[in-house]
């Protein structure tokens, strides 16, 4: 695809989208402003997290485009609690590993697992809050889900997850679809790639068919059905902290029982 917003063109309202990403690390950001130009709505969205505040899949929220989300971390998102607890959006909980094997095994052709996560807990015996009206009262809940007992030890089933599209960001692919996606920004791309009927992948490098080895591809090519190259760029930082520089703290009176920075090199103590 030439454009990202060439790429995004036939989402229509109300699909289910995987998104990958992990805070703002490897989230396909061009993607997710094409999709706010474009102006679908009804969304459903399977992420580790629903972006963060006015970020990443947080524009599609500000904007009242998403109507579900099934995600693993909320906390960070402000107007997300806002409209979950005016009821203005449905939130499927679910286990983080949890989350990842749910699309794996969508993208796998698993219909459903057990899994000893949850046992004993609201995961599996179902009450989660999903929805709340606009005076805040609960309307929805999760339901219970099986439990069964292998070797001993109880398991609760969970289904597979499959998405309609599914938004990635990789750090090289090539015009076959094969992707490579740089340590760590690989969390949930190559399994929201996995799980959706149609992958969309914005790349910042992109290369000729042959170019990657065979050895290096983490998501080949037959999982991606588009490719667009939309280069370097700066990424986000979730959460600035700092600390004083290393010549600073040693020219500052120790505190009383502080010994002070152990490691100039680090600027502070282990």
């Amino acid at each position: 695809m030439s454009t990202a917003r060439e790429a995004v063109a036939d989402i229509p309202a109300g699909s289910v989208l995987a998104v990958g990403g992990f805070g703002l690390c490897g989230v396909p950001i061009r993607l997710i402003d094409a999709l706010l130009e474009q102006g679908a709505d009804g969304l459903t969205t399977i992420s580790n997290n629903c972006g963060v505040d006015d970020q990443a899949l947080g524009v599609l929220l500000y904007a009242g485009r998403i109507a579900r989300t099934i995600s693993s971390f909320v906390g960070g998102n402000k107007e997300l609690a806002r409209l979950y607890l005016s009821g203005q959006l449905e939130v499927e909980l679910t286990p983080q590993g949890t989350l990842a094997e749910r699309l794996r095994a969508g993208g796998t052709g698993i219909p459903a697992f057990y899994t000893p996560t949850g046992v004993g807990t609201l995961v599996a015996d179902g009450g989660i809050p999903i929805r709340y009206d606009a005076d805040g009262n609960v309307v929805e809940v999760s339901r219970p889900k099986e439990v069964r007992e292998f070797d001993g030890q109880q398991y609760v089933l969970e289904t597979a997850l499959r998405a309609d599209y599914g938004l990635v960001r990789a750090a090289v692919g090539d015009r076959h679809g094969n992707l490579v996606f740089h340590e760590s920004a690989a969390n949930f791309n190559p399994l929201a790639g996995m799980a959706a009927r149609v992958t969309i992948a914005e790349v910042e490098e992109l290369v000729e068919p042959g170019e990657i080895t065979p050895e290096h591809v983490h998501l080949p090519g037959v999982f991606v059905d588009r490719v667009v190259h939309v280069g370097p760029e700066g990424k986000g930082i979730e959460k600035r902290t700092t600390r004083p520089r290393a010549q600073a703290q040693l020219d500052a009176p120790a505190a009383a029982g502080d010994e002070g920075p152990t490691d100039p090199t680090f600027g502070g103590q282990a």
